[in-house]
């Protein structure tokens, strides 16, 4: 896109923004003669290209000018022309100017209507002319004034002394080596102070750098960052300052230890937001969150963490005091290296709804208190504990309500096949619906292989209100008997799990399944898929008929288990979404293969996965009408993609991931023939890290 040769005919024009032109850098040479401009936003880029703004005499609005640097910019006298301006203004690259003189020509101290004003030096372009502050003076009626990286120009004399911008709102100070700070008790509106990278400044507060009893009247918001000197901010514990105080920050200040907030938390009474980052020596803290007001909390430093944003409260290697009569609201609680908390402390939590335990291995260890019962959690997420099975069945009794959970590297657990008699913890909980297995390794280690299969007396550890179960990396011996009595389940996946067997497969259990996902990774001739059998056997059982099937997403690491016409058949009503995964095997599909997946006429997504032997894909696609996206990914021995005419015409989107030249090369002519079709072509390694 480009601009018109001339904008002389658009003489009445109030606005332009040429941020919107896409970097164009063919710009007319009449911008200037806009005189009825009000609105004009840019970005330095084009500042060399537009001479004269200063005729711009209506100019109302100007987001940035950027002072002449290197032949990029504008003459500074010429924003003395815009005597109109308001709303707030940037100005960059002030560290151009020699003299007090040069900067009086932008004439600041006349422009009534401007209400905010930041004024910026580049890093490589300081002030070292003394009286260059002093010419920039604002017009008193500015209410937002920001000064950064002016080097080492003293504090101007507007704002020290007697004040001239007494009504200012707004501060923001940063990179100055000013010895004294201006006297804020001079600004009774100021609500908002930011101070970065002050030099020298070691104590703030009452007695230094210019702050006394009655500076900050009004301060809502305070912001100390990068301030590597500062050691302390002093304050009397009865200040009129603290209970004002909405917002604190303190960003990389090493060497602060003290600030008021620890003697006097109870007169932060306003306190909405306290960020503290890598302020190592800043430790007391009063009990956190130390009040209900307090709704938007970071702690954060080399090896603790403490976040809180009134629903979600996560905690790591922190050891402070918790208030856990302030966090009424918390819906989601992340604990992790913590001793210190108790399911005592989490059961006052009333909105509590979602808990992830992680190595607070600790918390676990005490015997378990029969009376607390954490009602209103629904959703349970415990990761690299020690723990055993008795302690863990134990655990479970104070979470009778979840519905969905999640174990994680928990590499000693092992589930109990009974419990005094009674049902396993598993089964306890009769309203799960959801549970997630992540490299365990022993869950079921405890049960032989007669107690796993299948009749009437074989073990289910799962209740039967499970609708969606995960298990991945499960080295220890997975019967599918274990899941006979999981006819409601509507997504299953099971992945990397080396011991599974057919043993006690209920094929009810397909029936309403959703989404079906089984990788059995084998690594050499003898380790095969259980696709084919599991699949065979659901045909035995006389469910391969209308309707049976309501599968609507299905992964396998088997070609040949799928691709067979009463397979695609029963399955073309409702499939979607089809994907081939470590098929180690297949070298290419037969034709009986490619005739069973052109029954796939709902089909809309194809993928195939780190086939690694997988030389081709058939090369006619035409009959998967329905079909939007194709993606091959990881298939070494790829030679060719289906031609552009063998594609169905809705397939939208083609996604290829190879270290193939060839094959790249034809995806990108692909790309380039159509620029209505969307590929996406990924040239290099590629692992997944969850299976490998």
């Amino acid at each position: 896109m480009t601009l018109p040769a001339t904008l002389s005919r658009f003489y009445h024009l109030k606005f332009l923004d040429l941020q919107a032109w896409n970097g164009s850098r063919k710009l007319p040479r009449d911008i200037s003669r806009l005189v009825n401009l009000q609105h004009f936003n840019s970005s330095e880029e084009f500042h060399s290209n537009i001479p004269e703004v200063g005729k711009m005499k209506c100019l109302q609005e100007l987001k940035e000018f950027h002072v002449k640097k290197e032949g990029v910019g504008y003459e500074f006298r010429e924003l003395g022309e815009l005597a109109e301006l308001k709303g707030e203004l940037r100005i960059c690259n002030l560290g151009t100017l020699a003299s007090k003189g040069e900067a009086s020509a932008a004439k600041l101290k006349n422009k009534k209507n401007l209400k905010g004003l930041k004024l910026v030096w580049g890093t490589k372009y300081q002030t070292i002319y003394d009286d260059v502050l002093d010419g920039l003076q604002p017009h008193p009626n500015l209410k937002v004034l920001g000064i950064i990286n002016p080097g080492v120009a003293p504090c101007p004399r507007w704002l020290r002394g007697d004040i001239s911008i007494k009504g200012l709102e707004h501060l923001h100070l940063e990179g100055v080596s000013w010895g004294t700070l201006p006297a804020f008790e001079q600004l009774p509106h100021l609500s908002s102070l930011t101070l970065k990278r002050i030099v020298g400044l070691s104590v703030f507060g009452p007695g230094f750098c210019g702050v006394t009893e009655r500076s900050f009247m009004h301060l809502k918001t305070l912001e100390f960052e990068n301030m590597p000197e500062l050691l302390e901010w002093v304050g009397e514990p009865n200040s009129h300052l603290f209970s004002r105080l909405e917002s604190i920050k303190f960003g990389c200040c090493p060497l602060l230890s003290e600030f008021p907030f620890f003697k006097c938390s109870h007169r932060f009474t306003n306190l909405c937001s306290l960020q503290i980052v890598n302020c190592p020596w800043l430790s007391h803290f009063p009990p956190m969150p130390h009040t209900t007001t307090l709704t938007d909390m970071c702690v954060r430093n080399a090896s603790s963490v403490l976040r809180y944003n009134a629903k979600e409260f996560s905690i790591e290697g922190y050891n402070g005091v918790l208030a856990f009569r302030s966090m009424d609201k918390v819906e989601v609680m992340k604990i992790r290296d913590v001793s210190h908390v108790s399911f005592s402390d989490l059961q006052k939590l009333n909105s509590l709804r979602s808990i992830h335990f992680s190595r607070c291995d600790d918390m676990f260890s005490a015997e378990v208190d029969d009376s607390v019962v954490l009602h209103s959690v629904e959703s349970l997420e415990i990761e690299e504990l020690c723990i055993t099975g008795e302690l863990f069945s134990e655990v479970l009794k104070c979470f009778p309500a979840v519905s969905r959970l999640t174990i994680r590297e928990c590499k000693g657990l092992e589930l109990l096949t009974v419990d005094d008699g009674g049902l396993s913890g598993l089964r306890s909980l009769r309203m799960l619906q959801s549970f997630t297995l992540y490299n365990c390794g022993k869950l079921f280690s405890r049960w032989t292989k007669g107690e796993v299969g299948g009749g009437g007396h074989a073990i289910k550890p799962f209740p039967t209100s499970l609708r969606e179960l995960d298990i991945s990396l499960e080295a220890s011996t997975l019967s599918m008997g274990l899941l006979s009595n999981l006819t409601s389940l509507t997504n299953l996946r099971l992945q990397r799990c080396e011991e599974l067997t057919m043993d006690g497969f209920n094929p009810l259990v397909t029936v309403n399944l959703k989404k079906l996902t089984m990788y059995a990774i084998y690594y050499g001739q003898g380790r095969m898929s259980i696709a084919g059998d599991m699949l065979s056997e659901i045909a035995r059982s006389n469910l391969m008929h209308a309707g049976s099937f309501q599968l609507e997403e299905y992964r396998v690491d088997s070609i040949s288990a799928v691709l067979t016409a009463p397979i695609c058949s029963h399955l073309a009503a409702t499939l979607h979404t089809l994907g081939f995964s470590y098929d180690h095997r297949a070298t290419t599909l037969t034709e009986e293969q490619e005739q069973a997946l052109q029954l796939l006429t709902s089909l809309q997504r194809l993928e195939f996965e780190f086939c690694s032997n997988l030389e081709s894909i058939p090369q006619w696609l035409r009959g998967l009408s329905s079909l939007k996206r194709l993606m091959i990914s990881g298939c070494a021995k790829m030679q060719c993609l289906p031609p552009k005419e063998g594609l169905p015409d809705s397939l939208e989107e083609l996604e290829v991931w190879s270290l193939r030249p060839e094959l790249i090369d034809q995806a990108r002519k692909m790309k380039e023939s159509d620029p209505w079709f969307y590929v996406e072509i990924h040239y290099g390694a590629l692992t997944r890290l969850d299976l490998i």
